[in-house]
């Protein structure tokens, strides 16, 4: 995926509405792979601080599950690396910081031979706690073929904020 840099300066006019249409969202995030990426885009908009409550680096197993409460086993079979370790993660971070929408990335910045790992790739979530206590979750899947740390760590937080925005963008449509 490559749509250029997106524009986060409308967060605050999507997560203005929760799903009931009335209320401000208020987002988290968790982040692995990213280290801090994620949290540095939102923090960057103006008026951030009307919806972004907070967000936290997690690396190791032990500090996603103390911190974000994913499940020790589950995260420890896939190297803490899978579509259900994001969802968790973002999960952990809406309970964590008290928040409505949560996203999460986690994955392999680098190749990981020991892992299996020959290109590296990225889990991401994007996840709402909705007025019934259900959950509304997508998630995905980055391969970065071809480059360096750096740069995958950066493709994949740019991945995820597209996804926040396109799933934002869905739920004012359905509101409509």
């Amino acid at each position: 995926m490559n749509r250029g840099r997106v524009d986060l300066s409308e967060l605050k006019g999507l997560l203005g509405q929760d799903a009931g249409g009335k209320g401000t969202r208020r987002l988290a995030v968790a982040e692995s792979l990213t280290s801090g990426q994620v949290q540095l885009r939102i923090g960057a908009v103006s008026g951030a601080s009307a919806y972004f409550v907070g967000g936290m680096t997690a690396y190791t197993l032990d500090q996603k599950v103390r911190h974000l409460g994913v499940d020790r086993d589950e995260a420890a079979a896939c190297n803490c690396v899978s579509a259900a370790v994001a969802r968790q993660m973002a999960r952990g971070a809406v309970a964590l910081f008290d928040a409505d929408v949560g996203v999460a990335t986690t994955g392999y910045a680098e190749v990981s031979p020991e892992n299996g790992v020959s290109d590296p790739y990225a889990w991401w979530a994007v996840v709402e706690r909705v007025p019934d206590g259900h959950w509304q979750e997508v998630a995905g899947r980055a391969v970065c073929l071809e480059r360096n740390r750096n740069e995958v760590q950066a493709m994949v937080a740019e991945r995820v904020l597209a996804e926040l925005v396109d799933y934002l963008q869905t739920m004012a449509m359905a509101v409509d």
